[in-house]
């Protein structure tokens, strides 16, 4: 293993073939960047490695240099077939590098071409007949290329394998797929050089094994934080924000985030203005477009017809800044980049020296950011942040070591590959993979048993073959991605004909009603019709400036402990000063040396902790844990991030729940857990619960609580469908989730269901150990009587503040027309033997029972056909019983409320409890009332997954 510092390279040029030399000196490469410098030299002498650089330093040419000039100076034989397979995980980025790469390959007498999904068949069988010498692709398609039999006899003939942006795929399970289909390629071409390329990566060793195989490495890295400048700002309020407050119909918080940002953009050429979610992307277009701003928008739900035409523009010039996600952050080649806005933390230190590296894309240029902020948890996490991403203390890879349902869909690929094949054969190379290699041989063959048992293949028990079956070809083919299926619309826009982008189901189904309005790229469209055979949804453009911001399915990105842990820090340097009397802008200033920001943006940050200290009242930090509570609202402020309070909020729930024989309903932030809680809970019984519990009975405790959770039987429905499980159960049948749990609870696919929530949401050993320090009095834990100003901070900084609140009339008319069309059960409990399904809007204002003429009507889901049962049961057991108390109280509730309890009732995700409090509230306002649905609903799709 050879150490950055000891990879050197004087003239790195010179360890090149004189072809290749020419070439660099009419592209006018006459000297190498620092990547070039050190990394050059031992991937010609044809070591495998790992280059970790800034954006912008020519990484590309570092890698593919050394692999172009291994291709002009081999013979002429050599050359049959693909010679180097350039991964990238994005299509978009195939195209870049394809455009990157071509002017080399007319140099150089190299052919360069691309395939991915989009390719023709034209162009895929001129490929396989006739195979480039360099082909840009993706993971996915590398998997179906594997198996067609032309292209097989092209890649037997790979040497060099450069894998861009290696950081993305090592922490997901395409990048695990990846590495099994790389042993699968190295058993068919025979050893190959592999490069990996990244501008950030935290551990550097772990990422390299991931690439490799574990065989050996360099490692080159040149430090990302020396090349980037950063500034926070939380923008004050002036009187421009409150006359442009009226003009965008916002409040004037919000106007002044939108105004900062437009000066930003104004003050340089070209910039990328990075936000977290698509949701924010759209609202905030929208505001550059009613202000006529050269400002456009690119995320990964407009089509790819709209996202090329933007970045066309941002190149050339037309456009200043473009409102970006995710998608923009892996280096697609939008021109030159002057500066980086990042809105709101960017809650990673490696996704913002990915952003940020964006700007300056210049040889040795340094990057500059600006990091516009919205409440004090929010300017805390971005100040942690840039000083770390300033330091290099980037996140480690999370790597998916031994999912088994990425083990299952390779199994299915190797004998793809091969027709039939030895099961000690593929296991011996599943696990040669880095991820898999603790994989043991009897979960191997579980896993196979399961797989024949879907009909995937066939066991030759008595050979010990693994062979193709009839399911084999469709599942494979079906199945080339390990990212799950999302179902979604397309929108197409009917005065251009035109696709716009896509919307989630989820989104269609709770709002998008005929006429309904809403945002996409920035743009106000109405709802023509909505085809839900064809999945699409038709839309005309509107000049109305109200309209819902879509939804679009996503995980929230978590904030790693080691940052929280560091605004914990910021609040306890704050707290001592405050305690001595300090001011608050003598002690904002302190913090100017260490963080890159101003003194009004600490001062409004730190206004919380002051008002804690001066409420004599416990500041949390990573050495202090804060409970309070007030009404039926617990919290515990715990600055551990997400993955911490995410497991310490399960445990919690599930223990207080257990002793209080009641369900608790949890919120989580980086650094706070909200519960809400029975009557009988108490602040007491969490204390108990955390000063009690075993460190080592976290996990079991947790598995446990998972098997009523939501988010257990969603990733089970999603790899079920990777174990091809799903049609084996499910038939032309809905196949409920608790009935998947039953049928799938001693199989693999439980067990990967089970190691996944653990693995992406929860952090079972570092909160095993945070137990272990409470208990030992290493932290403390402190209560207050009283909901506390840090405590209540969270219930606005975890807000988009972009993002309405308050749903405008044309959505409230749309949850009006869904929740009347929506279908009900009406039970009578008197005679129990009247039960109609009807629509809502068919109910009437007091429903009474035409058989015997009782007003006791239970309002039921219309697929809850086990409460029915329940309440006809003579001999009803516990769960029967709850159940049936649970239609009495919907019961009582429509028999004083008549069609409004049963219009509550009807709501997604509310019961007989949430209805009587939504009624409670005392609407005069019909609108009012609609309001406190949908504020309910939001509620529930918030927080489903931590309910029983």
């Amino acid at each position: 293993m050879a150490d950055a510092t000891r990879v050197q390279g004087m003239d790195a040029f010179t360890a090149l073939g004189e072809t290749v030399r020419a070439a660099l000196s009419e592209r006018g490469f006459t000297t190498p960047t620092e990547p070039q410098r050190r990394a050059i030299p031992p991937l010609a002498a044809g070591n495998d490695a790992l280059v970790i650089a800034p954006t912008g330093t020519g990484k590309t040419e570092t890698a593919m240099l050394p692999v172009l000039d291994a291709i002009v100076e081999s013979d002429a034989e050599d050359r049959a077939g693909i010679s180097a397979l350039y991964v990238t995980p994005l299509r978009a980025l195939n195209r870049d590098m394809r455009e990157r790469l071509d002017w080399w390959g007319a140099e150089l007498d190299v052919e360069v071409d691309v395939r991915h999904g989009d390719t023709t068949q034209y162009q895929r069988q001129k490929q396989a007949n006739d195979p480039p010498d360099v082909l840009v692709t993706t993971p996915e398609t590398l998997q179906a290329m594997l198996t067609g039999e032309k292209l097989r006899k092209a890649l037997s003939d790979v040497r060099h394998v450069v894998v861009d942006e290696v950081h993305e795929l090592a922490s997901a399970k395409r990048g695990a797929q990846l590495t099994v289909g790389l042993e699968r390629l190295r058993a068919l071409a025979g050893p190959f050089q592999r490069i990996g390329l990244s501008a950030t990566v935290g551990s550097p060793e772990e990422v390299g094994k991931f690439l490799t195989g574990d065989r050996g490495f360099d490692i080159v890295e040149v430090e990302a934080g020396s090349k980037v400048e950063f500034t926070v700002v939380h923008p004050e309020v002036t009187r421009e924000d409150q006359t442009l407050a009226g003009q965008l119909a916002t409040e004037d918080e919000m106007a002044s985030h939108v105004r900062a940002i437009r000066d930003i953009v104004r003050d340089h050429e070209s910039t990328l203005v990075f936000v977290n979610t698509r949701q924010t992307a759209e609202a905030l277009g929208s505001r550059f477009k009613a202000l006529d701003e050269p400002i456009e928008l690119h995320h990964g739900s407009l089509s790819k017809d709209v996202r090329i035409d933007v970045e066309d523009r941002f190149k050339s010039g037309e456009l200043d800044g473009l409102v970006c996600t995710s998608s923009m952050e892996l280096g697609i080649d939008v021109g030159r980049v002057d500066h980086v806005v990042q809105y709101g933390s960017p809650r990673e230190v490696s996704r913002l020296l990915q952003r940020v590296g964006r700007a300056g894309h210049r040889r040795d240029q340094t990057s500059h950011g600006t990091i516009v902020t919205s409440s004090p948890d929010d300017t805390h996490e971005a100040l942690a942040i840039a000083r770390k991403a300033e330091a290099g203390e980037v996140e480690p890879a999370r790597i998916h070591h031994a999912s088994l349902d990425t083990v299952a869909n390779q199994i299915v690929g190797v004998v793809m590959d091969y027709g039939e094949v030895s099961a000690r054969e593929t296991y011996d190379l599943v696990t040669a993979a880095y991820p898999f290699r603790d994989v043991d041989e009897e979960t191997f063959r579980e896993i196979v048993r399961e797989l024949s048992s879907n009909r995937l293949l066939w066991v030759n028990e008595e050979k010990d073959l693994l062979e193709k079956s009839g399911g084999t070809w469709q599942y494979f083919y079906a199945n080339l991605s390990m990212i799950p299926d999302e179902e979604t619309y397309d929108v197409y826009d009917m005065s251009s004909r035109g696709q716009i982008g896509t919307l989630d189901e989820r989104f269609v189904v709770n709002f998008a009603e005929p006429g309904a309005s809403f945002i996409q790229r920035g743009e106000m469209w109405r709802i023509n019709d909505i085809d839900d055979d064809e999945a699409r949804v038709n839309v005309t453009p509107i000049e109305d400036p109200s309209g819902e911001v879509p939804s679009w399915t996503g995980s929230e990105i978590p904030v790693p402990a080691h940052v929280a842990g560091e605004v914990g820090e910021i609040r306890e340097t704050a707290a001592r000063q405050f305690e001595m009397g300090g001011e608050r802008n003598a002690v904002a200033r302190d913090f100017l040396g260490r963080y890159p920001t101003d003194e009004r943006t600490v001062s409004k940050s730190l206004r919380p902790t002051e008002r804690q200290v001066e409420a004599g009242l416990p500041v949390p930090t990573a050495d202090r844990l804060v409970l309070e509570g007030q009404g039926r609202n617990v919290v515990l402020n715990s600055p551990y991030g997400h993955r911490v309070n995410e497991t310490l909020g399960r445990m919690l729930a599930a223990l207080v729940g257990q002793r209080t024989g009641s369900s608790v309903g949890i919120e989580t932030d980086a650094y706070r857990v909200e519960f809400e809680v029975p009557p009988s809970a108490s602040v007491h019984d969490f204390t108990e619960v955390l000063e009690t519990t075993d460190p080592d009975h976290v996990e079991g405790v947790l598995e446990l609580a998972l098997k009523h959770s939501e988010s257990l039987k969603f990733t089970l429905a999603q790899v079920a469908a990777k174990f091809g499980a799903l049609k084996r159960y499910q038939g032309n049948q809905r196949f409920g989730g608790d009935r998947l749990l039953a049928a799938l609870e001693d199989t693999p696919v439980y067990d990967e269901a089970v190691r996944e929530v653990f693995h992406v949401d929860l952090a079972v050993a570092e909160t095993a150990e945070l137990l272990r320090r409470i208990q030992t009095g290493e932290v403390a834990l402190e209560t207050a009587r009283e909901r506390t100003p840090i405590g209540i901070d969270g219930r606005s900084s975890g807000r988009e503040l972009l993002v309405p609140e308050n749903a405008d009339a044309s959505v409230i008319q749309a949850v009006k027309e869904r929740i009347r069309n929506d279908r009900v059960i009406l039970l009578c409990l008197h005679c129990t033997d009247w039960k109609t399904t009807r629509k809502v809007r068919r109910v009437r204002d007091q429903p009474e029972c035409p058989e015997c003429g009782a007003t006791r009507i239970a309002c039921l889901n219309p697929w809850d056909d086990e409460t029915v049962k329940a309440v006809r049961a003579n001999d009803p057991d516990e769960e029967q019983e709850r159940l049936k108390r649970r239609a009495y109280r919907s019961a009582s509730l429509v028999q004083s409320h008549g069609r409004k309890a049963v219009v509550a009732l009807a709501a997604r995700g509310v019961g007989p409890q949430t209805a009587a409090r939504i009624i409670g509230n005392l609407r005069e306002d019909e609108d009012d009332f609609y309001r406190d649905i949908l504020e309910q609903e939001r509620q529930y799709a918030r927080t489903q997954s931590f309910w029983d």
